[in-house]
């Protein structure tokens, strides 16, 4: 079938203008780009009445986020049903497992494809979930992964989780990582000029981590390093933008640790102040330890002209090693984050400059060139028809 012919319908998580997430972003972003690359978009996610009146009533919002689960699985039933009883889709796309489950009897017969952008269970079990809950969740992407003729990966770590964790055919997997818009973060500002508008320092090496202020996103370690770093430049300043409930905890590290003047949590930054927060900054850091199957930062981030420093986990290291290799620190931790800082600062590390990191960004993961990636392996699911 060709991809001019398509009709999808796309299930999420969020609708990200109204709660700000990694998945929710990339749903937002690929559901807007799609369309431009002959796939025609319906969907559906837990958000308000807001969402419909947004998008023309192309996606629909079945519920608050803050709804109870039961009601909430119920709701998603019932707008995958509507939906469905007005216009049959060529593919059913699932972007979130939970959401997608409790409609596979109402969309049984109709191919499908899963993003898997990363394994819901063991994150949650990362951040402290009981073993009742994980083993739960894990049956339920069980359910909706062996359901996909396709499933779509963010990296080839992560593919290898889909094909050793949950038991998929490696035949069914398809890696395409993440899209940005490249020009909403591409401004047309210097350095000065981004400093300039958010009123930060001029005279002071910036280091910023986009980061939600939860256990597996190693910023317990990035704390740990600026103590190293100061040594070597005692101005340095680590912006750490984003919220989560390790806030308090990690400002007690910052304080203890004498950091009071290095290291500024911002909480959550708007999407319009993002991109200006990129390009301030001299480097980005992503210090995770663990499960991060792309880490859309990195290339908001490029697209910004600001190179990222990333630890060698999941697929950070594919979404920066074709830019330079010298963008993956050698191992996670406090002392390979404070190595790697130490040299990008100090002039030791060659980093790529403003117009490789833009390019590069542009030429991988805009927002078109990720469509039609997606628009292709749309295209192979409804050509292999549905499992059941």
């Amino acid at each position: 079938m060709s991809t001019q012919d398509i009709k999808s319908l796309q299930i999420g998580m969020h609708w990200f203008p109204e709660r700000a997430g990694g998945l929710d972003r990339m749903y937002y972003t690929l559901v807007g780009a799609l369309p431009g690359a002959g796939v025609a978009v319906r969907g559906v996610v837990a958000g308000s009445a807001r969402v419909a009146q947004d998008t023309g009533g192309a996606i629909r919002g079945f519920g608050p986020a803050a709804q109870s689960l039961p009601r909430r699985l119920l709701n998603a039933r019932a707008a995958l049903r509507d939906t469905l009883r007005n216009e049959r889709p060529d593919v059913v796309s699932s972007h979130f497992a939970l959401y997608t489950f409790p409609g596979l009897d109402v969309t049984r017969g109709i191919p499908q494809v899963s993003h898997f952008q990363g394994p819901w269970a063991d994150e949650s079990h990362v951040e402290g979930a009981d073993s009742i809950g994980q083993r739960t969740k894990r049956m339920l992407e069980q359910r909706v992964y062996a359901r996909s003729s396709r499933l779509i990966v963010l990296s080839e770590a992560f593919g290898q989780i889909l094909t050793t964790r949950y038991n998929i055919p490696a035949e069914r997997v398809r890696v395409v990582p993440g899209c940005v818009d490249v020009d909403q973060f591409s401004l047309p500002l210097s350095r000065t000029d981004a400093r300039r508008r958010l009123q930060l320092p001029q005279d002071r090496p910036i280091v910023l981590a986009v980061r939600r202020l939860v256990r597996r996103m190693g910023l317990e370690d990035l704390i740990e390093a600026i103590k190293r770093v100061k040594a070597k430049q005692p101005d340095v300043l680590l912006l750490i933008a984003g919220k989560g409930r390790l806030a308090d905890e990690l400002q007690g590290r910052i304080t203890e640790a004498g950091l009071d003047d290095n290291v500024r949590l911002l909480g959550f930054v708007a999407d319009r102040h993002l991109a200006s927060l990129y390009r301030a900054a001299d480097i980005s850091i992503v210090p995770t330890v663990a499960l991060e199957g792309f880490g859309l930062i990195t290339v908001e981030s490029l697209a910004s002209g600001t190179p990222v420093l990333v630890t060698p986990v999941g697929g950070l290291p594919e979404a920066v090693a074709g830019l330079s290799t010298d963008l993956v620190l050698p191992a996670t931790g406090a002392d390979a984050i404070a190595d790697g800082l130490i040299g990008a600062l100090g002039g030791t590390l060659k980093l790529p400059d403003e117009a490789a990191c833009r390019k590069y960004a542009r030429d991988n993961f805009d927002t078109s060139v990720i469509a039609r990636r997606v628009a292709a392996v749309y295209g192979e699911a409804i050509s292999a028809g549905p499992v059941h």
